[in-house]
């Protein structure tokens, strides 16, 4: 099996960390946990992280499949409408997203909210196979830090969002809605069960002073 070709972005606006990886014989691609820059001062969204991404797409001649989520994100907005739009591709998340709408449909009384998760084109069930060109992805539910969360096993690099973090900084809250330290527990177990030589690419990183960040 071939391996991934990986390439990381990092936005310090919202410690965001997002991943573009593709399959190095066909050139299709992924991109995994985008951000939407937002100004909340001005309350005006840009694409500058966006458009960083669409940069390096086009120079390496690649064409997007998948624009994947981890997890719906409490702490950035997502670029994967406008990446859409720029480049193509399908939209997945986990298919317990529609737990995380239900959920929040009450918080905020939306009445009008979708649970169905029908803006996404897929809806990932655990241990389901699906491809990036001839790349072989595995989907891990790993939830605790919202009911949705998942990690996507390429050979050995596994991408698993908010489940984890670097060493000195630890893992996700868990105290959003439907968030839960137990299942945390047992989902982070999960991804370290996995072989020993699995490469974890984070969807955050808060570095300290002392560290170079992620990506």
């Amino acid at each position: 099996m071939q391996n991934p070709v990986i390439q990381s972005f990092f936005d310090p606006g919202t410690f965001t960390v997002s991943h573009v990886v593709s399959d190095p014989t066909t050139r299709q691609a992924a991109i995994i946990d985008s951000v939407l820059d937002f100004d909340p001062k001005a309350g005006r969204t840009s694409y500058a992280s966006a458009d960083r991404i669409i940069g390096y797409v086009r120079q390496g001649g690649m064409k997007i499949e998948w624009l994947l989520e981890t997890h719906a994100h409490a702490d950035h907005l997502s670029a994967a409408p406008y990446l859409k739009e720029k480049l193509g591709g399908n939209t997945g998340i986990g298919i317990h997203i529609r737990e995380v709408q239900s959920v929040f449909k009450k918080v905020f009384n939306a009445k009008d909210m979708n649970t169905e998760g029908v803006e996404f084109d897929k809806l990932f069930d655990d241990d389901e196979l699906f491809r990036i060109g001839e790349l072989e992805v595995r989907v891990l539910h790993t939830p605790g830090h919202t009911p949705a969360c998942l990690t996507y096993v390429i050979g050995r690099d596994a991408f698993v969002g908010d489940t984890l973090f670097m060493p000195d900084y630890g893992t996700a809250r868990c105290d959003f809605p439907g968030g839960d330290s137990a299942t945390l527990y047992r989902s982070i177990r999960k991804v370290l069960a996995l072989s020993p030589d699995t490469r974890l690419h984070l969807c955050h990183d808060y570095p300290p002073d002392d560290r170079p960040r992620t990506g």
